[in-house]
């Protein structure tokens, strides 16, 4: 089918599998997706499995410079005069006309446009960029997409569930062009968004395949569940404790059955955590940099963990995590949750999670 939608647990080689499928095409591909990070680790992947290079034919774009070159500036002329002059990334609605009272008031787009969607030296808010593309396309009778599909023939779309918004509308739209689109995440691991937007807002808490399902009924797209849901990363305990996190998805299989002499899930008490570091040297991964930790081992925040492998972690929970783990409480935080089980999902043999000295659970094993 043109259109695939790929669910991917972690660990399941989601990069590889794009790599090697790009590889066999030999018309124009484009491969995009969220940070610059994972732009880098596509490249890297490509001079790994492709004799040191990336080919001709393939383009490798962070989402933005994607929807900057390709999506803004080729048809900008329909809406503005001036020249874009970069991103502005903002993490709160932008276009702010003034504060007063108790809500800021907005630039609106029908009554200002360039405020609306551009700071003073005209860069674009990164939350609006997606949006000016759609303006785009519309002002364009639809050539800002079409001239997507006609540059390339094969277009991949990585950490799909970070998309929202517009984002989603930009996707829709590929999926009805003659391009062949494979997107590719795992709704588990929401840990940031492209931006915050109303439009689409149902679908930002990893609802990706409930918009394929909704609001693209009349186009084909396939959903996949099978071939990324193996995890090469994480041991069958580590993965089946990830999974009782989101019981309502594909439960993910283990690939990886390397046996060390420690090997699972553990709870670490307070008093414990020094000798634990010691003995093990596990990375350290906490909610946030609020949290003291000890800063002669790694440490990493949740969700910037996100990508990474490492044999052992250690991980501080909040207090959501504690109440979920020794009082049967629900985990109905997805924030929470999704980078909970981002930082479970980091480890290929031993995850220990630290607790209180007095705790007791017949849960977890605790470490001695």
């Amino acid at each position: 089918m043109k259109n695939t939608f790929m669910m991917a647990a972690a660990g399941a080689g989601k990069t590889t599998f794009i790599v090697n499928e790009a590889l066999k095409c030999t018309d124009p591909v484009l491969i995009t997706t969220f940070t610059e990070e994972n732009e880098s680790e596509i490249k890297n992947k490509f001079i790994e499995l492709n004799k040191g290079v990336v080919p001709s034919h393939v383009t490798i774009r962070s989402w933005f410079s994607f929807l900057i070159e390709h999506g803004a500036k080729p048809y900008q002329g329909k809406l503005t005069s001036k020249k874009i002059n970069g991103l502005l990334l903002v993490h709160e609605k932008s276009g702010v006309k003034y504060r007063g009272g108790k809500f800021p008031v907005y630039y609106k787009e029908a009554e200002d446009l360039e405020h609306h969607y551009f700071s003073n030296d005209f860069q674009i808010y990164s939350d609006k960029l997606a949006k000016f593309v759609i303006r785009c396309n519309e002002k364009s009778n639809g050539f800002v997409i079409e001239r997507i599909s006609m540059l390339f023939q094969h277009i991949f779309i990585d950490e799909v569930q970070d998309m929202a918004g517009y984002d989603l509308e930009i996707i829709k739209l590929l999926f009805k062009t003659r391009a062949r689109v494979k997107i590719a995440g795992d709704p588990r691991q929401v840990t940031y968004h492209t931006h915050f937007a109303d439009k689409y807002k149902k679908y930002s808490n990893g609802g990706i395949r409930s918009f394929i399902d909704n609001e693209c009924k009349s186009i084909q797209c396939h959903v996949d569940e099978e071939t990324l849901n193996g995890s090469w990363r994480n041991n069958k305990v580590i993965c089946d404790f990830a999974n009782s996190l989101f019981p309502e998805y594909p439960q993910c299989t283990t690939l990886q059955h390397e046996v060390t002499s420690h090997d699972g899930i553990f709870l670490v008490r307070e008093m414990d955590v020094e000798r634990y570091l010691k003995e093990f040297s596990p990375t350290q991964l906490r909610y946030s940099r609020t949290k003291k930790v000890n800063l002669d081992y790694e440490v990493k925040n949740f969700g910037e963990s996100k990508g990474a492998t490492r044999d052992r972690v250690l991980i501080y929970p909040t207090k959501k995590i504690t109440d979920w783990l020794f009082d049967n409480s629900r985990l109905d935080n997805f924030e929470i949750k999704c980078k909970f089980y981002v930082a479970i999902t980091r480890a290929k043999h031993s995850v220990a999670i630290v607790c209180k000295n007095n705790s007791v659970t017949d849960k977890l094993p605790i470490y001695q």
